[in-house]
């Protein structure tokens, strides 16, 4: 009855004609789509925006409680839809553990001003967080200060402020482009945005010095003496519009840097164009901010510069770009000239040899990349139903596309002129050559790290599967954060397709994450995965049905393996796990993922291969880059390929391809002259291939010609306990395989 009657409250204070405040609910968050819903979390909202604190319930990530895991812009009175998984203070990489209390006071209540303090541990450090939002703000300001409570200091820290978007596109620091992880040097400005054409959230963080998961997470590399403290203050903006101009105003008013004002209009453009028109800002020759017109004009700040801005809108050309001065206190009207309209481009993809309609990724290599990504997209997929086709709207002018059907492992990529003009359709056929057909042999690829929409993934099942199956995936998979929300709608197209699904989980504790499968229909998650130990974690995963368990990206800052050696992983080493990942995401991580391997071999355990590419947004990220090939014998299913996989018959691979005369996690039964031979092969040709023996390189065979394919056979030295092979193509790519034994194989692990 309480939280309902607060809610009223709120709903009132929301009315067009009440004043300006801001209020504190207690309860189940009113936020649309919010995941604090415990009795005693804590919403605060003003006519801008509204935030949630997990108090009650547990924050994604395993990130400690008293997080801000829930913010979404207020407009006309009503509360939009949740936009974050997370955002909040980080205080090592990631890494929040360990930690063994959490308090949330109430230091304000409103109606001007809402405060609230999150205090924590972080080992010997303790973490005190403020929040606070003003009647009539469009932020809130947050401020984390770290005080090393210890005797000992704490060396090479990167901490700051985080935003993890639930939906939408990102904007990351201005002049960094492609750069996904280091340096902030080069930067423009201090700021990353969420956002769509409905809303914005920006994070400013003017302390940052490094970049991390895309500038998601705003760093800087400190370290701490004992008994010091670091304070990190920035703030979370809130838009209803897809409009950076209010970000750039607020840069200005809070760093008090000198500025000028530029306006104008869109001139003899059509009323669709006029009505949503965007004028991109650049900055020395790089994407700065944009601003959004209103029925054919904008108006814009911007810091004392240089700039070039052009006009645009959803799958319209650019217009000519003008350069401009910005001086102090100026005032410059800048017109731009209407932009060319949308064309369309169909593109029917088919098999070369049997006409068959091929599932297909087409990304723009050259023309129109829509910096403001909800102008158009980049990537594009063939369609479920009819497959093979794909007709779309797109911004006129001259286009080279990619065209791949099978990620570049089982057929080359083609590349496709097409020129497309305003109102015209652009049509293209593309024939592909599959030079490997795997499944004819009895092996089979899925992609086993991947995530839909869930957590700070933004992309919808359908998409997810004409993803993977545009890369050539024989299984479709998922493993969304600590959620089987998708696992109805994947089983669905699965079976429209015919082609199996194995329903996963990553279970994802801040100190290692674990991808659960194939899990039993309906099996949702029974723990908090932000407090339980691993030996918990593990049996749970058991519990729901899955019979593998395999390590995700062991050895990053906090994967499982980096924790348990830092000693931050509750329950220590457990081994009741199955595999562990290569991940793409993490090429640099594979000889330590392979040593600790060829360690667990060599001691005759039987841990196996995985791979994954940790896909969250198949646009701008691709599905199978890495990917594991299982062997079956006989008809494919979800059972028969896991029970190959756990049992080591099997390889991951970036690209080429490997049939092994004896079978990957089998004994061979060595005697002098014994062979171990291999058909290898690859659509970039092939470069070399190493032998592995007992966790050694015993021979490197280079193949001359970069052949497609190859016949590689090695003398087995009986001596030795397992063999292995890593192949390596023109391309840089390379492919590892589980081991065969010359002992007797171990067993598998029991689920």
């Amino acid at each position: 009855m309480g939280s309902r009657l607060n809610l009223l409250a709120m709903l009132a204070l929301l009315a067009p004609a009440a004043p300006a405040a801001v209020q504190l609910i207690e309860g189940p968050t009113p936020i649309p789509g919010g995941n604090a819903r415990a009795a005693h979390d804590l919403t605060v909202v003003n006519e801008r925006l509204a935030f949630a604190l997990a108090v009650g319930s547990s924050p994604p990530y395993g990130v400690p409680r008293g997080a801000l895991i829930d913010l979404a812009p207020v407009s006309g009175g009503q509360i939009g839809p949740d936009r974050v998984v997370f955002a909040d203070f980080i205080p090592n990489n990631w890494s929040a553990w360990p930690n063994t209390y959490q308090k949330v006071d109430v230091l304000e209540r409103g109606p001007d001003t809402v405060r609230i303090r999150a205090v924590r541990d972080f080992g010997q450090a303790r973490i005190e967080t403020l929040y606070t939002l003003a009647a009539g703000a469009d932020r809130v300001a947050i401020s984390a200060t770290m005080t090393n409570e210890g005797a000992a200091a704490l060396p090479q820290l990167l901490s700051g402020l985080t935003l993890w978007p639930s939906s939408g596109f990102l904007f990351p620091l201005p002049g960094l482009a492609g750069v996904t992880s280091g340096s902030a040097t080069g930067a423009l400005a201090r700021r990353v945005s969420a956002y769509d054409a409905t809303w914005t959230i920006t994070l400013h963080a003017p302390y940052a010095q490094q970049v991390g998961s895309g500038s998601r997470d705003l760093f800087l590399r400190h370290t701490l003496a004992p008994q010091e403290s670091r304070t990190f203050s920035g703030w979370l903006q809130v838009g209803a519009r897809g409009d950076l101009a209010p970000v750039l105003e607020a840069e200005i008013a809070q760093q008090q840097l000198p500025s000028g004002e530029l306006s104008g209009s869109l001139r003899g453009a059509a009323r669709d164009a006029r009505a949503d028109f965007v004028v991109v800002i650049e900055k020395q020759g790089q994407p700065y901010a944009w601003t959004r017109g209103r029925a054919g004009h904008y108006r814009v700040r911007l810091p004392v510069g240089q700039y070039s801005l052009y006009a645009t809108a959803r799958n319209f050309a650019r217009s000519t770009p003008l350069s401009v001065t910005v001086s102090a206190d100026s005032a410059r009207t800048l017109d731009f000239s209407a932009p060319a309209g949308p064309g369309r481009l169909a593109f029917a993809v088919r098999d070369a040899r049997s006409h068959a309609p091929l599932d297909a990724r087409i990304v723009v290599e050259a023309g129109e990349q829509p910096v403001v990504e909800f102008l158009g997209r980049r990537t594009f997929f063939t369609a479920l139903d009819p497959p093979g086709q794909l007709e779309v709207p797109i911004a006129p002018g001259p286009y080279r596309l990619r065209v791949t059907a099978g990620g570049g492992v089982l057929a080359r990529e083609e590349h496709v002129a097409a020129s497309v003009r305003p109102g015209a359709t652009t049509r293209r056929a593309v024939d592909i050559t599959r030079t490997f057909d795997p499944p004819a042999r009895g092996w089979y690829a899925a992609d086993l790290h991947h995530h839909a929409d869930q957590a700070e993934a933004v992309t919808p099942p359908a998409d997810l599967a004409r993803s993977q199956l545009a890369a050539g995936l024989d299984l479709l998979f998922v493993s969304d954060h600590d959620s089987t929300a998708n696992h109805a709608a994947l089983a669905a197209l699965a079976r429209a397709r015919h082609v199996p699904f194995i329903p996963g989980i990553e279970l994802s504790p801040s100190w290692g994450h674990f991808n659960a499968y194939p899990l039993t229909p309906g099996a949702a998650l029974e723990i908090d995965t932000g407090t339980a130990p691993v030996g918990a974690i593990l049996a749970a995963a058991r519990r729901a049905g899955a019979s593998v368990v395999q390590v995700n990206h062991p050895f990053i800052p906090y994967g499982y393996f980096s924790s348990v050696a830092a000693g931050v992983a509750p329950g220590g080493f457990d081994g009741s796990f199955d595999l562990m990942e290569i991940n793409s995401t993490v090429p640099e991580d594979d000889a330590r993922v392979l040593a600790q391997l060829w360690q667990y071999w060599n001691q005759g355990r039987a841990y196996y291969l995985s791979a994954g590419s940790d896909t969250h947004d198949v646009w701008n990220e691709q599905s199978g880059r890495v990917r594991v090939f299982v062997h079956v014998d006989g008809p494919l299913s979800v059972a028969a390929f896991a029970a190959g996989l756990k049992a080591g018959h099997a390889y991951v691979t970036y690209g080429p391809i490997i049939y092994p005369a004896t079978m990957f996690g089998t004994q061979l039964r060595a005697h002098s002259g014994a062979a171990l031979a291999f058909d290898v092969g690859s659509v970039a040709g092939l470069s070399k291939v190493e032998l592995i023996g007992d966790g050694e390189r015993r021979e490197t065979r280079t193949l001359e010609g970069a052949p497609v394919s190859a016949q590689v056979s090695f003398a087995a030295d009986p001596r030795l306990h397992w063999y292995a092979l890593t192949v390596e193509d023109q391309a840089g790519r390379r492919a590892y395989s589980d081991p065969i034994w010359l002992s007797t194989p171990p067993e598998a692990h029991l689920p």
